[in-house]
C-alpha cells in the first residue's frame, strides 16, 4: 500500500524522529505483539491439525493481541507519517500555503481523536462487564487498546503540529476548526431536520474537503461520520466506537500483517530476486521477452507477497537495467510495471481479497481460486500489447541462456517459487485457512531466507516487525474508519435509496456491473482499494445479489475495476508509486502508461461479461 512518503513527503524530518525515545517503547511492544499473533496463529493451527486438540483460549488471546497490535501500529504509523493520504492538492499549493494546510490537516487528525477519546474510554469500560469465556478475563483488557491508542496518536499529531509549524499556522488552523465547530454546533437543529442534506454535508462535504487537504483517509472517513452523528443526529459517538471496533475484530484479518511480514521477508532474503533471475534465464532471450518476465515476476511474486509495493519494489530493480539495454524507453517499462501490479493484485494472497471476504462474507478459498485465473487472463491481455510494442526491439548481443544456467537459477528459485502454490493450493483446496496458511508460508520463508538465501539478522528482522506492525496499523484504521461511516450511511438510509436506484437501471444485471465499474474505476482513482471496498461492500453486494450476479464474479470485476483506476493518473496513487520505484518523472509516464490501462479495461470487460472465467473453476 502506499503511503505519505511514498507519493509526496509532507515533512522532511520525518525519518530523524523514527525510533525516538517516547517510540521506541511502542516500537517493542508492536514488534513483541506481532510475534506472539503469528506464534500462537501457528501453535493453534499444528495443535489442532497434528494433535487434534484446538486451543481453546488461542482465539481469545490472538484476538487482544491484535487490536493492541493494531492500534499501536496505527501510532507508529502517525510518528512515522506512514497513514495513506491524498497529496496531489497539496503539492499544488505554494510553500506558505501548502505549511498551513499541512498544520490544519494534523490538527484536524487531533480534534477527530480528541472528540473520540472519552467515547472510547466509556466503550472500554463497558466491556468491562464483559466476561471472556475461555480466559475468564473483563473484555476491557482487550477494549483498552481503543481509548490508549487514540490518545497516544492524539498527542502525536500535535506535537507533529507544534514542531512543523509557525504560531501564526497553529492559531489560523484552531481559529478555522473553532469557527467551523461553532457554525456546526450552530446549525445542529437545522441539521436534525435537513435529511439529506445534512449527509451530504457530514459524509460528502467533509470527507471531500478533507481528502483534498491531505487528512490522511482513515481520519477522512472518522470526520465525515464523527460530525454527522454528533451534529445531524442523537446518536452517541459510543456507537462509532463500537463500529471501528468491528471492523477490527475479525478473526480473518489476523492474515493481514502475517502476510505484510511475509512481504517484508521477502524483500530482505532476496527470494524474490532469486524468481525473477530465473524467468529471465528461461523468456529473456525472446523478443518482448524481458516484457514477459516483468509481468511474470509480478504474477509469481505477488503470490507470495500480497502487497503491490512489494512487488514493484522485488520486480523493477532486478529487470530494469537489462530492459534499458535493450532500447526500452523508462516510461513504458513505467506503465508496464503499474499495470502488472494492478494485474496481479487478485494474485492470492491478496491482502485486498482478504479483507473482501471478510466485509462482505465471500469465501476467501473461491476468491483465491477465482484470483488466479482472472490474473491469467489480465496477464494475457497485457503480453499480447507487451509485443506488439516490442516489434522494433534491439536484440543485438542477446543469447540464449545455456540449459545449464537455465537449470542453476531454477535450483536457486526452487525453494522460493514453491512458497507461492503452497499458500495457493492450501488455502484454495481447504486444507487450511488464509489465516494458518500465512504463519506457515512465514515460518517456511524465514527458514528458506536463514538457510539458503544469506539470513536475516535481528536487527533487520527487528526493522521487519516494525515495519509490518506500522502498515498493519495503518490498513486496520482504515478498516475501522470505513466501517463506522458505511454504517452511518446504512442508517441513514442511503442503502436503500441507493439499491432502488441501481435497481431501476436499465439493462438489468449488465446495466448494474457497467455502473458498478464505473463507480469502483473512480473510486480506485481517489481512495485506494481497501476503504473503498470497506465502504461499498455493504451497499452493493445486497443489490448484486437480487440481481442473481454471483458473490465471487462481482467480486472480482470491482477488485479489477478498483486497480486500474489506482494506475489511472493523474490521481491514482500506485501510478505515483509505481514512478518513484522506477526513477522515472509522472510527467514522462502518463502518456505511456494509457495503451496498457486500455487494454487492462478490456480484460476487465472480459471479466465482467464472462462470468465463467471468474466462477468456472471453482
Amino acid at each position: 500500500m502506499a503511503t505519505a512518503d511514498d507519493i509526496l513527503p509532507l515533512a522532511a524530518e520525518t525519518d530523524a524522529r523514527r525510533g525516538s525515545a517516547f517510540m521506541r517503547p511502542v516500537e517493542a511492544i508492536a514488534a513483541l505483539l506481532l510475534v506472539v499473533v503469528v506464534t500462537l496463529l501457528l501453535a493453534g493451527a499444528l495443535s489442532r491439525y497434528l494433535l487434534a486438540l484446538p486451543i481453546i483460549w488461542g482465539d481469545e488471546v490472538a484476538s487482544i493481541c491484535f487490536i493492541w497490535l493494531a492500534m499501536l501500529g496505527s501510532v507508529i504509523a502517525i510518528d512515522r507519517n506512514e497513514h495513506l493520504r491524498l497529496t496531489l492538492f497539496l503539492g499544488l499549493l505554494p510553500h506558505d500555503a501548502r505549511r498551513f494546510v499541512d498544520t490544519l490537516a494534523l490538527l484536524l487528525v487531533a480534534t477527530l481523536l480528541v472528540a473520540l477519546a472519552y467515547p472510547a474510554y466509556d466503550y472500554a469500560s463497558e466491556e468491562s462487564f464483559i466476561t471472556l469465556p475461555a480466559l475468564g478475563i473483563p473484555g476491557s483488557v482487550r477494549a483498552a487498546a481503543l481509548p490508549v491508542g487514540i490518545c497516544a496518536m492524539a498527542a502525536l499529531a500535535v506535537a507533529s503540529a507544534v514542531r512543523r509549524s509557525t504560531v501564526r499556522d497553529l492559531a489560523l488552523s484552531l481559529g478555522v476548526i473553532a469557527f467551523v465547530l461553532g457554525a456546526l454546533w450552530l446549525a445542529s437543529p437545522a441539521l436534525m431536520k435537513a435529511g439529506n442534506t445534512a449527509i451530504v454535508i457530514c459524509l460528502v462535504g467533509f470527507v471531500v474537503v478533507a481528502l483534498a487537504a491531505g487528512v490522511p483517509i482513515a481520519f477522512c472517513f472518522g470526520i465525515g461520520t464523527a460530525s454527522y452523528l454528533a451534529f445531524a443526529t442523537r446518536v452517541p459517538l459510543i456507537v462509532m466506537i463500537g463500529r471501528m471496533d468491528e471492523g477490527m475484530s475479525s478473526l480473518i484479518l489476523l492474515s493481514v500483517p502475517v502476510f505484510v511480514l511475509l512481504g517484508c521477508i521477502l524483500d530482505h532474503t532476496g527470494m524474490g530476486k532469486a524468481i525473477v533471475d530465473f524467468l529471465a534465464s528461461l523468456l529473456g532471450h525472446v523478443k518482448a521477452g524481458m516484457s514477459y518476465v516483468l509481468l511474470g515476476s509480478l504474477f509469481v511474486v505477488s503470490g507470495i507477497s500480497g502487497s503491490k509495493v512489494s512487488d514493484m519494489a522485488t520486480v523493477a530493480p532486478a529487470l530494469f537495467p537489462e530492459m534499458k539495454r535493450r532500447g526500452h524507453k523508462p516510461r513504458e517499462m513505467i506503465a508496464l510495471l503499474a499495470t502488472g501490479a494492478a494485474m496481479a493484485d487478485t494474485v492470492p494472497p491478496s491482502i485486498v481479497l482478504i479483507v473482501l471476504g471478510s466485509v462482505a462474507g465471500v469465501s476467501i478459498a473461491a476468491l483465491f481460486t477465482s484470483g488466479f485465473v482472472v490474473a491469467m487472463v489480465l496477464l494475457a491481455v497485457l503480453a499480447a500489447l507487451a509485443r506488439l510494442k516490442a516489434r522494433d526491439e534491439d536484440m543485438t548481443g542477446v543469447t540464449r541462456p545455456s540449459a545449464g544456467l537455465v537449470w542453476r537459477t531454477l535450483l536457486v528459485a526452487a525453494p522460493a517459487l514453491v512458497l507461492p502454490f503452497l499458500i495457493r493450493s492450501a488455502v484454495s483446496g481447504g486444507v487450511a485457512t488464509a489465516t494458518e496458511v500465512s504463519t506457515i508460508a512465514v515460518v517456511y520463508a524465514l527458514f528458506v531466507g536463514i538457510v539458503l538465501y544469506g539470513g536475516i539478522s535481528l536487527r533487520t528482522f527487528y526493522r521487519m516487525l516494525v515495519e509490518t506492525a506500522a502498515l498493519t496499523g495503518a490498513i486496520l484504521v482504515i478498516l475501522a474508519c470505513a466501517v463506522g461511516m458505511a454504517w452511518a450511511i446504512t442508517q441513514a438510509g442511503i442503502a436503500n435509496e441507493l439499491a432502488s436506484l441501481m435497481a431501476a437501471l436499465p439493462g438489468g444485471w449488465i446495466g448494474f456491473m457497467a455502473v458498478s465499474i464505473i463507480v469502483f474505476l473512480v473510486l480506485g482513482c481517489i481512495l485506494e482499494g481497501l476503504p473503498a471496498i470497506v465502504l461499498m461492500a455493504p451497499l452493493m453486494y445486497p443489490i448484486a445479489r437480487k440481481l442473481g450476479i454471483n458473490d465471487v464474479h462481482y467480486s472480482m470485476v470491482i477488485v479489477t475495476a478498483m486497480n486500474i483506476g489506482l494506475m489511472t493518473p493523474p490521481i491514482g496513487i500506485g501510478f505515483f508509486l509505481a514512478c518513484k520505484i522506477g526513477n522515472v518523472s509522472p510527467d514522462e509516464a502518463i502518456g505511456a502508461i494509457w495503451p496498457y490501462l486500455v487494454a487492462l479495461f478490456a480484460g476487465l470487460v472480459l471479466v465482467a461479461a464472462v462470468p465463467w472465467i471468474s466462477i468456472g473453476m471453482l
